[in-house]
This record gives C-alpha cells, sequence and structure tokens, in this order.
C-alpha cells in the first residue's frame, strides 16, 4: 500500500468489503432514514402542540396518540438499523481475519522473520475489530447523527429561513475544529497500534518463558518493562480521551452559542409577529436536537481515525507480495535426486550471506547428514528446499529441473518435516497425524504410521486412543511422545524427500532410542537430509556435510573425516568427552 494514500482512499478501499452485504446495510439505512422521518414528525408536531396548549379548548386528542406512534416508529427502524449495521460490522472483521490470515500463509519466510507474530495476532485481532467499526459502526452514528441534523435543519428552514441562516455563522469554526481532531485522531491512532503490538508482543515473551522468569528471579524486571510499555501505552490513551473530551466541550460551546443566538434572533421575530409560540418552541427543540448530534459527530472521529489506521496497517499485509510460484511443471511423485549448484543466500540486511557457494548432490535411497556449529548455515540449507526462502544465487534442483518450475504445491508435496521443536495443533492424536491434505487417510494407514513411529505403547494407553487431546502446542505430551507423533505424521505422508532438523537432540536417552528406531523404518528408499547434532547418529550416514561460516568445509562419510583430523574430527572428539563426563 501506498504511504501516501489518504484516509478517503483508504476508507473507499474497505468500502469494497461491505459490497457483499449491501442487503443488509440497505435494511439499515431504510431505517434510518424512518428513524430521522419519525424524529421530524416530532419536531413538525411540536409546534402545533404548542399552540394548542395556549388555548386549551383547542387541544386535539389525535396530537399524543401521533407522538406514541412517532416513538414506536422509530422503535421499530432502530431496531432494522442496529441489527443490519451489526451483522454487517462483525461479518466484515470475520472476513478481514479470514483474508488476512490466508494472506499470512502466503507470504514468505522473510515476513515471520521480519514480524513478530504477536504483531500478527494484533492485526487479526483488534486491528480487525476496529476496521469493521470504521467501516459500518462508524458509519452508522455519522448516517443517523447526520439525517437528524438535516431533519433538524429542514424543520427550523419551514419556520424561520431568515432565523436558520442567520446561526449558520458557526458552521465554519464547527468544520475547522472537526477537520483538527481527525488529524491528531490518526497521527495518535497509528501510535496506539504499534503501542499495543508492543505490549502482547512483551507478554508474549514472558508468559512463554514464564520458567526462566522465575528461576532467574526476573519478575522484577519484567513487570518494571512491560510497565513502561504499559504507561507509554496508557499516555496515547489520555491523548485520545483528552483530545475527545476537549473538542466535545468545543462543539457543545459553539452549539451553545448558536442557541443563543436563535434565542436572541428568534425572540426578536416572534415579538414582531413573525413566528408564533408554537413555531419558536419547534426551533429551539430543533437546535437542541442538533447539539448533541455534532457532539456524536465529532466523538466518532475516534472511532473512524482508530479504524483507518487500523486498515492501512492490515492493508500493509493484504498488499505485500506472495511468496514467488511462478513455476509450471507439474509433479506427481518426485525420485528424489536433490542437486545444490553453488548456492549462495543471504538475510536482508546482513552483510554476510549466511550460505555461500554450497554444492552437493544427494541422491535418492541415501542419507546426507549435514553438521556443524550454532550459525554456520545448516538450517538455511535445509530451509531453501521447499523454497521457504529463495537463494541469492545459484540454482536448488530436483531430478534435474530447478525448484522453482514446479508449483509450489507440487514441491512441498515432495517433502516430510521432522523437526527439533515439535509443532501440534490443538486437536486430537488422529488428527495431528492425518494433518492438512492427509486428513483422508484411512484408518489402517493412520495406524501403521502409528506403529512405525513407536507410538502404539503410549498411545493405546490414553483412555481415548487416538481420539485423545494433545493440548494446545501439544502440551499434555512428553517431548518424546510429541517427536514420534511428528514422525508418524511423516510416515503417513510417504514423501520422496524426508528432512530431519536435530531431531533427537533434545530427548532423554530411551525417547531418543525409540525416536531413532522409528527413524529407521522411515528413512530406507527417501532421499533423506539429516541436521545433526549429536554426532553419533550419523555414523552410518552415506555423505557427511561439515557447514562452517556457511560454506561446505569439509565432506565424506563418518570414518572418512575422522581419519582427516579436521573440523569434524574435533566437534566429534568435543562431545565423546562430554559424554565421558
Amino acid at each position: 500500500m501506498s504511504t501516501n494514500e489518504t484516509p478517503w482512499q483508504t476508507y473507499r478501499r474497505l468500502l469494497v468489503f461491505a459490497q457483499p452485504y449491501r442487503g443488509l446495510l440497505m435494511m439499515a439505512a431504510l431505517g434510518m432514514l424512518i428513524e430521522a422521518a419519525a424524529g421530524g414528525g416530532f419536531l413538525m408536531l411540536m409546534s402545533p402542540i404548542t399552540n394548542n396548549l395556549v388555548n386549551p379548548k383547542d387541544i386535539n386528542w389525535w396530537m399524543p396518540l401521533a407522538i406514541i406512534g412517532l416513538f414506536l416508529l422509530r422503535g421499530v427502524a432502530g431496531y432494522l438499523t442496529d441489527i443490519g449495521m451489526g451483522k454487517a460490522a462483525r461479518s466484515i472483521a470475520r472476513d478481514l481475519r479470514v483474508r488476512v490470515l490466508g494472506k499470512y500463509l502466503r507470504l514468505p519466510g522473510l515476513q515471520f522473520d521480519n514480524e513478530p507474530v504477536p504483531s500478527m495476532l494484533v492485526r487479526l485481532g483488534s486491528d480487525s475489530d476496529q476496521v469493521a467499526q470504521a467501516a459500518v459502526d462508524a458509519m452508522k452514528v455519522v448516517l443517523q447523527q447526520s439525517l437528524q441534523v438535516l431533519v433538524s435543519l429542514a424543520a427550523m428552514l419551514w419556520y424561520s429561513w431568515q432565523v436558520t441562516l442567520a446561526i449558520f455563522v458557526l458552521a465554519p469554526p464547527l468544520a475547522w475544529v472537526m477537520n483538527k481532531v481527525a488529524k491528531r485522531y490518526r497521527r495518535i491512532s497509528h501510535r496506539i497500534q504499534e503501542s499495543g503490538a508492543e505490549l502482547l508482543q512483551a507478554a508474549d515473551q514472558t508468559l512463554s518463558s514464564h520458567q526462566e522468569v522465575k528461576i532467574y528471579g526476573a519478575q522484577r524486571s519484567e513487570l518494571d518493562r512491560y510497565g513502561a510499555l504499559a504507561d507509554t501505552n496508557l499516555k496515547l490513551a489520555m491523548k485520545v480521551e483528552a483530545t475527545r473530551s476537549i473538542s466535545s466541550a468545543m462543539v457543545q460551546l459553539i452549539g451553545a452559542v448558536g442557541l443563543a443566538a436563535l434565542l436572541l434572533i428568534a425572540g426578536h421575530e416572534a415579538a414582531a409577529g413573525r413566528l408564533s409560540v408554537g413555531d419558536f418552541v419547534s426551533m429551539m427543540l430543533a437546535m437542541m436536537t442538533i447539539i448533541p448530534a455534532l457532539k456524536q459527530l465529532t466523538n466518532v472521529q475516534n472511532m473512524t481515525q482508530r479504524g483507518i489506521a487500523s486498515a492501512q496497517r492490515l492493508f500493509v499485509v493484504l498488499d505485500a507480495a506472495d511468496e514467488p510460484d511462478t513455476g509450471a511443471r507439474g509433479l506427481q511423485r518426485a525420485e528424489g535426486l536433490l542437486e545444490f549448484r553453488d548456492v549462495t543466500a543471504r538475510y536482508p540486511g546482513q552483510a554476510r550471506p549466511a550460505m555461500e557457494g554450497v554444492s552437493f548432490v544427494a541422491r535418492p535411497g541415501t542419507v546426507t547428514a549435514i553438521v556443524g556449529r550454532s550459525g554456520s548455515g545448516k538450517s538455511t540449507l535445509i530451509k531453501l528446499i521447499p523454497r521457504f526462502y529463495e537463494p541469492e544465487s545459484g540454482q536448488i534442483l530436483l531430478d534435474g529441473h530447478p525448484v522453482q518450475e514446479y508449483r509450489l504445491a507440487d514441491l512441498r508435496r515432495q517433502i516430510a518435516l521432522v523437526g527439533q521443536q515439535v509443532v501440534l495443533f490443538d486437536g486430537s492424536i488422529a488428527q495431528n497425524i492425518a494433518y492438512g491434505e492427509l486428513q483422508d487417510s484411512n484408518a489402517e494407514r493412520l495406524q501403521q504410521a502409528i506403529v512405525g513411529a513407536n507410538a502404539r505403547e503410549f498411545v493405546e494407553q490414553l483412555p481415548q486412543g487416538v481420539d485423545a487431546q494433545v493440548g494446545a502446542k501439544g502440551g499434555r505430551l512428553s517431548g518424546g511422545q510429541r517427536q514420534r507423533l511428528a514422525i508418524a505424521r511423516a510416515m503417513l505422508k510417504d514423501a520422496p524427500i524426508l528432512i530431519l532438523d536435530e531431531a533427537t537432540a533434545a530427548l532423554d536417552n530411551e525417547s531418543e532410542r525409540l525416536v531413532q528406531d522409528a527413524l529407521q523404518r522411515l528413512m530406507p528408499d527417501r532421499t533423506t537430509l539429516v541436521i545433526a547434532h549429536r554426532l553419533s547418529t550419523i555414523e552410518h550416514a552415506d555423505q557427511v556435510l561439515v557447514m562452517d561460516q556457511g560454506r561446505i568445509v569439509e565432506r565424506g562419510t563418518h570414518q572418512e573425516l575422522l581419519a582427516l583430523g579436521g573440523l569434524y574430527e574435533h566437534l566429534y572428539r568435543m562431545q565423546f568427552r562430554e559424554r565421558q563426563v
């Protein structure tokens, strides 16, 4: 989205999301027109009622009934307005949430490096709600109160156009106040939304790491940090409240001046016989109806400007470029021949490449182990295969063709991933194994995957078996159990390329044994790439690539590299001594 986009341009884009709900909005608009007409009818009734009160003999009994009828009509119309506008607003918020989440899932991996997840949650949560308020709820207030003002002005013009025009000199200062308020609201609203995202991010970090916070006695420092962010948010919120209060007071003051002017001018007109008592009362009531309507129009600026600020934050996401998917080559099932040719990758803003000049071939039915110190480029290498990131130069080929030539979904269908941090979703064991495109797998295949992953024993011990809930992020299961479910998921996928990212690094000996046994069943007849933390687990790999500072510095089998006496041998001896200790 262009940073030069005006609030009106943003609002026009926003109204596109309201188009599917035109029927609801038309019903609400009809209700608002009836409401305004009923209000105008009441004002027009006040003149004959007041004039008749001067001479009680002239009172007509239809007048009280007309007042009851007008307010009953207004109540029904108000219900139609509230229901139509309310459903449209909530539907727009839902549509925006779904659209933005879908967009996040299509963005490149770099987006997730640049924007923390709590910030994404703010966009999906409060930003979407405030956009709906700007698009519909604020529109409701603006239309209702604007119609009320117009009807009241029409009534005043009907009774005395001279008096009405005389108080129109108050319009320019009123417009100036509302314009200044709108600009200030918009400026502060951007900062409030950013502050809210920082608050959520700080809370997420503290609560997710509560064990470390407690063990290191960091409660006070974390509270101080969160408190400082909360204070900033409070100051911004108070600026909004001060702006709202001062602007509201100024609008009411201008209205009071108008009312006073009306009293003087209308009193003069009445004394001259050009304005009846009833007409004078009706004009006063109309003027008194206009003042609170103008106050509400000023107060709704906050809602509108915060909504526009939120819309601009959402449009930044919706306007971002999707991850590139221009490949046209179809791929049912790959053979699994994977080749890197002089591949270099760099993260944005980094002077030094994360990976440079990497070349190797991984053949079907073989295991390629990738080892090295932390930060040597191992994780970057495997993220390039499913195209979570794009290389700066060089080529990655699958079955002899650059991976960019394949459709993205087809390419990723060839890959199964088992990481150190297992990702499980809040649902049942069966739903987590038969996940995504695997959800239609039959019960027999699901059971085979569970058995193959050495997960049957603990699954059968659960009261609900495969229907047992794993909890948020798999919190009801141990690390080894979560890891075996991830392996079962990979087995069920049966992809020709298997990536293991330090899959046993965080496990105890018993869990590691069960997981290693399961992996031995999973790996045959596939192209397997293993990022290994424990070098003892890759002694039988067909080739070992040793990375350092983004380059492959050694390659060979486990025995060849030990005999070489280089970096691999140094890392292996260090781990061996650690195990001895």
